[in-house]
């Protein structure tokens, strides 16, 4: 079976109006920089058994184009602020590789369908420290279309994701997350009312 990149994915949503202004981080413990904005053009299918079985064990499978990690994406449930991300190169076609297959059958072996497509026009910026990348915040515009029962929705949110020189300890990582709520709603944004771009696409 293909090893999968495995990334312990560390995140925090915010909502946001179509014209607010970003954030300013100036005060950001840990950052002394902020990389200019990189566009990027994502498009993503998320995939679920007709039951829903990925979804009740907190499992999202998604096939996505564009950005850095383009490719076959599994997120396992959320483990108290992190969720574990395993990835694959796209391959040929829409079908599930079986080393994909292989991962989710601990959840499901029912045929998977696409559910939902995400598309999205990403702006992320990188907030670097002495020791390299703090965080990646990332600016998106997003179009999400149910793909069972019909119907689009539109919106914006911010995401900010530690990178590998965030803080290591909890009580490290709830001043950086304070901190960057604080800018967050200064500038006008406020906290997420949907867990992930999947649930708001289908209307949770």
């Amino acid at each position: 079976m293909t090893e999968p990149s495995r990334t312990l994915e560390v995140e925090r949503k915010y909502d946001v109006d179509g014209d607010t202004p970003l954030p300013a981080w100036d005060a950001i413990p840990g950052v002394d920089a902020v990389t200019e904005g990189e566009p990027r053009a994502l498009d993503a299918r998320y995939f679920d058994t007709a039951e829903g079985d990925l979804a009740r064990a907190g499992v999202a499978l998604r096939r996505r184009t564009g950005g850095p990690d383009e490719g076959w994406h599994v997120k396992g449930p959320r483990n108290r602020d992190g969720r574990l991300e395993l990835g694959w190169p796209l391959g040929e076609g829409d079908e599930l590789p079986s080393a994909v297959a292989e991962i989710i059958a601990q959840w499901t072996t029912r045929p998977v369908f696409p559910l939902a497509r995400i598309e999205n026009a990403r702006t992320a910026y990188l907030l670097t420290g002495p020791g390299g990348v703090v965080a990646e915040f990332v600016d998106d515009h997003v179009r999400g279309t149910d793909l069972r029962r019909g119907g689009q929705r539109e919106w914006r949110e911010w995401e900010m994701e530690l990178g590998p020189a965030a803080p290591a300890d909890d009580a490290g990582r709830d001043v950086f997350f304070q901190a960057v709520e604080q800018a967050v709603v200064a500038a006008g944004g406020r906290e997420s009312l949907s867990g992930s771009k999947l649930g708001r696409a289908l209307g949770f």
